[in-house]
């Protein structure tokens, strides 16, 4: 390189350096990407894994190695992951939708005194709240990702989760539109 090319790169960049530092390209507005701790807050769970739209797996830890399976008391989703059944129309919307709401995110689980702790399959049974408190289950019903489903006793949520059928229905949302008919 000849000393004049070595004093053109020179000069080009400082002024690159006191364009940036002066104000040309700077942004005063820093941005600080949020980082979620892997540790969720006490009393929350950490959402390891969206099974299908219905099952979770969650961890109170924020290890891969203590994680238990819940399902969501009083919903059913369309199947996509059973081997012994087809995918069922606006399955593959429901897993997405779940996974949209709830892939690494802390969340609430409240049991249901009405209900059995866990399933035949030894999963939880809970109503899964996101932090703001709201209620993924309803919200999956009246979204038309979910339709209500009632296993043997009547839950505490029931009467509020027909009504967001009722609405899914009448404004054919999900599984209640035309695509599903």
């Amino acid at each position: 390189m000849t000393k004049e090319r070595k004093w053109k790169l020179i000069l080009w960049t400082i002024a690159g350096i006191i364009a940036i530092v002066f104000g040309q390209g700077y942004n005063d507005k820093v941005v600080v990407p949020e980082i979620k701790s892997e540790i969720p807050p006490p009393g929350m769970y950490r959402v390891m894994k969206v099974v299908d739209g219905d099952t979770i797996q969650v961890s109170a830890t924020g290890k891969a190695d203590d994680v238990e399976t819940v399902r969501f008391i009083g919903i059913d989703t369309p199947e996509t992951v059973d081997p012994r059944k087809p995918v069922q129309c606006f399955g593959k919307e429901a897993s997405n939708k779940t996974k949209e709401l709830l892939t690494d995110q802390n969340v609430f689980l409240e049991k249901d005194e009405t209900q059995d702790d866990r399933d035949k399959y030894g999963r939880m049974l809970r109503y899964v709240l996101l932090e703001d408190r709201t209620n993924v289950n309803q919200y999956l019903i009246q979204e038309g990702y979910a339709h209500e489903y009632t296993y043997r006793i009547p839950y505490t949520h029931r009467l509020e989760f027909k009504q967001a059928e009722v609405y899914a229905k009448e404004h054919e949302k999900g599984l209640w539109g035309a695509e599903c008919k």
